[in-house]
């Protein structure tokens, strides 16, 4: 089964890839940051207020549960700042967790300070009291928290020690060990100087000291800096049972796989669109087959790596983009008006990379729903 596109730079065959499937045990745990399906015939002006798609929403996260993932639940991949309000993100997290009980499934929650608008009168006091009224919520769900990183804590914060203090108080209120977030200023301008200093390994210090005088209330810290040298430093210096896990959309392969010091566990928004070809390569490393898995893996990487290019931020238009291509949803709108963030040519780019990652399971259908977005843009697909 095969289409044709046009693309920029010459005519493109879309081929059938391999139907996604679970294949077994993995020997890391992964976490697919989810995207939240837009309803787009709600009467709404969509640049102010939320429209859910509940049931394709939930079904996109039953999909990921299928193939072994856990899923993120309310993060950056969901537009998490970006359109999602905490109202929003709190409904969606007790949706989930309730599939995920039900099913037996793996699921952790963004909690962070996102209902608490930054501002010169904010205090790090109001901070710890908007972390506590969010983790107090999604606990209640029955859900692991993820604690996001804040902008109100960035813009309150005079040094290390109101890090140290908050995220101390914070994790000691919490009932089961958190997941940490650490998101770099290339996914969040406003989360710039994190930890107290605009250096990231003056930061991590900061970050590793908090961890260790928390470890029994952390289960492990994502980080995304898109350096895997970054990463595989701080995973080094980790206390014995805080796990890593990689939130590196550029280097995830490697820092998966690891090395002989260690590996990092997986919390990415690329396992959202390459949900099939991950769920392979897991299940073949942990058959202690790697030179499968880095076969499976290698074609994702161009793709991830356009998908989250400068702006990083907008990556998730990409995200949404693929799942609108491959079936997940019925149309190629976001919340907030995000399908517009990225150029025709971007979107044009997706598709050949997507194609030679083997992704589209039918391409006859991907083909004729990038023809509609693509020509509506401007270009004869």
């Amino acid at each position: 089964m095969s289409a044709t596109l046009n693309l920029p730079g010459g005519a493109v065959t879309l081929r059938a890839g391999p139907a996604p499937e679970a294949t077994g045990d993995w020997t890391r745990t992964a976490y697919a940051a989810a995207h939240v399906v837009a309803d787009p015939l709600a009467d709404i002006d969509p640049w102010l207020d939320v429209a859910v798609d509940w049931d394709r929403t939930l079904a996109f996260r039953e999909h990921l549960w299928s193939l072994g993932f856990g899923v993120a639940e309310a993060m950056d991949t969901a537009q998490r700042g970006m359109g999602l309000d905490w109202p929003t993100s709190l409904e969606l997290i007790r949706r989930s967790t309730e599939m995920a009980r039900a099913g037996g499934h793996l699921i952790a929650s963004g909690a962070g300070t996102d209902h608490l608008t930054p501002g010169p009168d904010v205090t790090v006091d109001d901070v710890i009291r908007a972390y506590e009224e969010q983790c107090e919520a999604v606990e209640a769900t029955g859900s692991r928290v993820i604690l996001m990183a804040s902008r109100a804590l960035a813009r309150a914060a005079t040094g290390p020690e109101d890090y140290a203090r908050v995220y101390g108080r914070v994790l000691s209120g919490l009932q089961q060990p958190a997941i940490l977030h650490w998101l770099g200023e290339m996914f969040d301008p406003a989360l710039e100087g994190y930890w107290g200093s605009g250096d990231h390994m003056e930061a991590m210090d900061t970050a590793v000291s908090v961890i260790s005088e928390n470890a029994a209330k952390v289960d492990g810290i994502k980080i995304s800096l898109l350096s895997a040298e970054k990463e595989i430093d701080m995973r080094r210096r980790l206390p014995d049972g805080v796990l890593m896990y990689t939130g590196d959309d550029f280097n995830y392969p490697d820092l998966i796989a690891g090395d002989a010091e260690g590996h990092s566990h997986a919390l990415l928004g690329i396992f959202d669109p390459i949900a099939g070809a991950a769920s392979r390569a897991l299940s073949q490393l942990a058959a202690g087959d790697t030179d499968a898995y880095h076969e499976t893996f290698a074609p994702t990487v161009p793709l991830s790596r356009h998908i989250f290019k400068a702006p990083t931020r907008f990556y998730k238009t990409g995200v949404v983009f693929l799942a609108y291509l491959s079936g997940h949803q019925d149309h190629f709108t976001m919340i907030g008006g995000q399908e517009s963030t990225r150029s025709t040519l971007h979107l044009a780019e997706i598709v050949r990379l997507a194609n030679a990652a083997g992704l589209f399971t039918d391409p006859a259908r991907a083909a004729a729903r990038a023809r509609i977005v693509l020509s509506a843009r401007g270009m004869d697909a």
